[in-house]
């Protein structure tokens, strides 16, 4: 649902982009980022985990206060599973960042690593250190952003009252943002109608859910934000899924992203629901191998990896 630094963009590391250009793409005129980085990066594209994970070790043997090294480090140790020695080394990275802004980004990945055990309250607590800075440097939408993220990851592992409160918060300090566009405007309200709708599926009220649906394809229809509109599929599947409409649901879910890692476990699960076993598998798979460090990849990589062994006997 995010811009700049959506949750549901896959590219890797995307939750460092708002922040110090730690694994992105460095800025003209900057220094260019470490081999290290590019060769670790590749090798997690691949799959290539233990590999990416031995390069940053290795690294660190020689750069201990390298922040890359550090998050890098513990990103892909989140993706194998292992929240606890991951954050060992975002801890590390936390402490090393040279700048407000690297510390932040720093933040955010432990943000993150949380999101990966589906801990909303651990992640929440990072995250408001990262809105503290955001509102330091009077980054308004980018404040309301990180409350979208948070409020992401606390609906996702089913702690709604956190997930509405979180989202409100992201709707209403979004708003705040000075000399803001109609089309700003609308883009936040679409995400606010978007998630309370997602929050009444899942707590059973699909006449709540409905309106919501509706009031959402209405933002749509002003036609002020056409980028959005490719998550209304995934909305509408959203709540036909949490309505028991397996069908229904995937039929949206196959129009939306299907390279986003949380829809192609949304699709797996109707597949699941519908008795189709081998295409379950087939999307569980591939939302297993997810390489971002965000909240879909967050929700999807530990819950496919889960559904595989249990569908494998």
């Amino acid at each position: 649902m995010k811009a700049a630094c959506s949750a549901v963009l896959s590219t890797l590391l995307v939750i460092l982009l708002s922040c110090a250009p730690l694994f992105a793409q460095a800025p003209a005129g900057q220094a260019q980022q470490p081999e290290f980085v590019k060769q670790g990066q590749q090798l997690m594209r691949e799959g290539r985990l233990q590999d990416a994970l031995t390069l940053f070790r290795q690294t660190l043997q020689t750069m201990p206060l390298s922040p890359q090294a550090n998050l890098g480090a513990g990103i892909v140790l989140d993706l194998m599973g292992q929240g606890e020695e991951a954050r060992k080394y975002f801890s590390k990275g936390i402490d090393v960042s040279g700048t407000p802004e690297q510390k932040a980004a720093a933040q955010r990945t432990m943000a993150m690593s949380y999101a990966f055990e589906g801990n909303c309250k651990k992640t929440t607590e990072y995250e408001e250190k990262v809105m503290r800075y955001d509102a330091e440097v009077k980054n308004v939408f980018q404040q309301g952003e990180i409350a979208d993220e948070a409020a992401r990851v606390c609906i996702d592992s089913g702690d709604l009252d956190p997930a509405y409160k979180w989202y409100q918060t992201g709707h209403d300090t979004g708003l705040g943002e000075p000399d803001i566009k109609p089309a700003r405007v609308d883009l936040w309200n679409f995400r606010w109608e978007h998630a309370q709708a997602r929050i009444a599926a899942r707590r059973g009220n699909q006449q709540e859910a409905q309106k919501r649906v509706a009031a959402a394809k209405a933002i749509l229809d002003k036609g002020s934000n056409p980028e959005q509109t490719a998550f209304f599929p995934y909305l509408k599947g959203y709540v036909d899924y949490y309505a028991g409409d397996y069908k229904s649901a995937l039929e949206e879910f196959l129009k939306a992203n299907q390279n986003d890692p949380f829809i192609q476990c949304l699709t797996a699960q109707a597949y699941e629901k519908l008795g189709d076993k081998d295409k379950a598998l087939e999307f569980y798979r591939k939302a297993s191998t997810a390489t971002s460090h965000n909240p879909p990849a967050a929700y999807a990589v530990p819950f496919s990896k889960k559904k595989l062994a249990e569908l494998a006997h």
